[in-house]
């Protein structure tokens, strides 16, 4: 029994020894199977690092405003926060020098959208703000004829009507008196010669009597009066004299008991049932104004009511001061709601054909009257008013319409196309046969209508030019050292984020600003301290137009146009003093737009001119170092145009979105450093 346990007992442990031996062998077995069947399996892993290698290649991603950022993860920009994208690559065996190929996906993240090169007729609305005048042909004066004493006014207050025929004065005049026994004496020699036989008596006598009726209209007696004196056979120390002309008395000049001399100014009478408008145009908007032109008017006393009226005169003189010509519309007034002094605010449209010209059908083949614009026939001839010769309105600039529409209809992109630098354009053009390549091309632009450029050179009907994402095209090219907006001639080839993000503040300062004393121009300390005063008001300007206060920047423009009058350009001399009246020419003409324009858009347009001019002010002059001048640019303002401003602090206030987006943009360099 003892013997059989003990077997048992090394039965047991054998199998607890030799199975799981057993269970590693068979497993050993399977995966020797299962590896020898599955080769693919093996190979999987090469080819999955070698399918991340590609991945990771392609996906460097950058920003479209700041192409030096490069980073390995798609994210925002440490710069402006914007979304990156993919930053592309492009063979120099595929494109050439101004080249860029995009892949479909590249360019659907980059959203590039193109539109035609094609001729059609485009409108642009020039608005314009002004004030209602009196029309000066309609102004009358009423003087006294005859020397007299003013026993009474009847119109004894500014600003009543008055109607042709109605009684003005009540008028003592010894003169008057004597005329009137002048008539009624001639009248009685008239008829006691009636029956005479001699006919020279009678025919002298009805010319005396005919003379003193005449002097008596002369003097102001309408003929009802001298027919009533003539009956009566009376003469009256005193006459009512009657209005001449109605209107409304915009002046009294005399007071009742006055005594009065021939031709003693007693009334000015304003006839308002027509009104001139007067308008202020900007240089800018002048190739789009002709006379003759339909004129909308929008008042603030009838919000949402629209009233028409003419250009009648465009003056041929620029205003020094303002930099705007002056722009008058005739406006009829029969109801009389519109009185003068009101303010207004006018729309002109303009429909512009090849050339600049402007396209007017109820205008096109008419002969229009160069003084009274009402007057328009359909062939030559005279003004109905002057009588002055009719002129054709082709010789006023506008377009005919004979000829086919190729013909006349202007060559014209959209606004968003072109990227312009200083007085360079440039867009980029898709291959008409190659998808997905950009060529940049430098073109010459025309004036700007609407939403559209009119282009003078460098492009062909039917092409198509990318009008959005073209920033980010111009961007790919600057990455890759290929001529661009910012860079016409190519270049080195940025540096990534790892080089240029990791900068400190200051270094980049270091490697960027320019020191005070390191200006083109010499310029005394004097001159320099004079400078601050300027960007001080300047500053101020900025800090408004940030927060969308437009209403406080005109008293802020007389401010800069104040501390531009207290430099002294006598401390600068040779070129340093031509150079300054240059700059101040330039920054007086639109410190006036700043003062005198209410409309925050014109305001922005003025102060990015502004700031261009005095960032080259400070440039060349220099400062007197006691203030830090940082120098921002914005790559979005006026539609992708992109603008520069300077500011006095480091935190990003862009003036030229406000509120809308006001970290817009980022510091590009400090002018001055104290």
């Amino acid at each position: 029994m003892k013997n059989i346990i003990m077997k048992l007992t090394e039965e047991s442990k054998i199998r607890r020894f030799v199975f799981p031996f057993i269970l590693v062998i068979i497993a050993f077995i399977l995966g020797f199977m299962l590896r020898g069947s599955g080769t693919e399996m093996a190979i999987e892993p090469e080819v999955h690092e070698h399918v991340s290698g590609e991945t990771q290649q392609a996906q460097i991603w950058t920003c479209s405003m700041h192409p030096q950022i490069r980073l390995s993860e798609p994210g925002q920009c440490p710069i402006c926060g914007m979304d990156l994208i993919p930053a592309t690559t492009s063979s120099d065996e595929e494109t050439g020098e101004r080249e860029l190929k995009l892949s479909q996906t590249a360019m659907k993240l980059a959203d590039i959208q193109t539109a035609p090169v094609e001729r059609k007729y485009v409108s642009v609305s020039i608005r314009m703000v002004g004030k209602v005048d009196y029309d000066e042909t309609r102004l009358g004066h009423i003087t006294a004829w005859v020397p007299g004493r003013l026993d009474r006014l009847y119109l004894d207050y500014t600003g009543i009507s008055v109607r042709k025929g109605d009684h003005m004065v009540y008028l003592y005049s010894p003169e008057l008196l004597t005329a009137q026994e002048e008539l009624i004496q001639a009248i009685r020699a008239l008829g006691e010669l009636r029956e005479s036989g001699m006919k020279i008596m009678r025919e002298t006598a009805f010319r005396t009597v005919e003379a003193s009726r005449e002097k008596l209209r002369l003097w102001g007696l309408n003929g009802k009066q001298i027919t009533d004196i003539e009956k009566s056979g009376e003469a009256s120390d005193h006459i009512t004299i009657y209005s001449p002309m109605g209107g409304v008395v915009i002046e009294k000049h005399v007071e009742e008991g006055e005594y009065v001399q021939t031709g003693t100014r007693l009334y000015t009478l304003a006839d308002l049932s027509q009104l001139w408008i007067r308008l202020d145009a900007y240089e800018s908007d002048l190739v789009w104004l002709r006379y003759g032109q339909e004129v909308r008017i929008e008042t603030e006393a009838y919000p949402g009511e629209l009233f028409k009226g003419t250009i009648a005169f465009i003056d041929p003189v620029l205003d020094m001061k303002t930099r705007t010509v002056k722009v008058r519309v005739n406006v009829p007034n029969i109801d009389g709601r519109l009185k003068p002094e009101m303010f207004v605010h006018t729309t002109v449209h303009a429909h512009v054909a090849e050339s600049g010209k402007v396209m007017d059908e109820a205008l096109a083949g008419k002969w229009i009257c160069p003084m009274h614009p009402d007057i328009i026939k359909d062939q030559a001839g005279s003004c109905d008013i002057c009588g002055m010769p009719l002129a054709r309105t082709e010789s006023l600039g506008y377009a005919s319409v004979s000829g086919d529409e190729e013909d006349i209809a202007p060559l014209v992109i959209p606004a968003s196309a072109p990227l312009i630098t200083g007085k360079r354009a440039i867009v980029y053009v898709a291959h008409p046969e190659k998808e997905g390549i950009f060529e940049g091309r430098e073109i010459l632009l025309g004036p700007r209508a609407g939403d559209y450029y009119l282009v003078s050179d460098g492009l062909e009907q039917g092409e198509r030019v990318v009008v959005n994402g073209n920033f980010k095209i111009d961007s790919d090219l600057q990455i890759l050292a290929k001529p661009s907006m910012m860079s016409p001639e190519g270049g080195v080839p940025m540096a990534g984020h790892a080089h240029h993000g990791d900068m400190s503040m200051s270094q980049r300062e270091k490697k960027e600003a320019p020191k005070t004393e390191d200006q083109e121009t010499q310029a005394p300390l004097a001159f320099r301290e004079q400078i601050d005063g300027v960007l001080t008001a300047y500053f101020e300007i900025h800090k408004v137009l940030y927060r969308d206060e437009a209403k406080e920047v005109g008293n802020l423009g007389k401010n800069l146009m104040s501390a531009l009058k207290e430099v002294d350009m006598g401390l600068l001399s040779g070129d340093a003093h031509m150079a300054w009246m240059k700059e101040l020419g330039d920054l007086n003409k639109q410190a006036t737009v700043l003062e005198k324009s209410p409309d925050i858009n014109r305001q922005r347009e003025a102060f990015y001119l502004v700031s261009e001019t005095l960032t080259s002010v400070v440039k060349k002059f220099g400062t007197s170092g006691k203030q830090v001048v940082l120098q921002f640019h914005c790559p979005m303002a006026f539609n992708g145009r992109g603008a520069h401003w300077l500011q006095s602090e480091s935190k990003v206030q862009n003036p030229y979105f406000g509120q809308a987006m006001p970290q817009c943009g980022e510091q590009i360099a400090t002018l001055v450093k104290p």
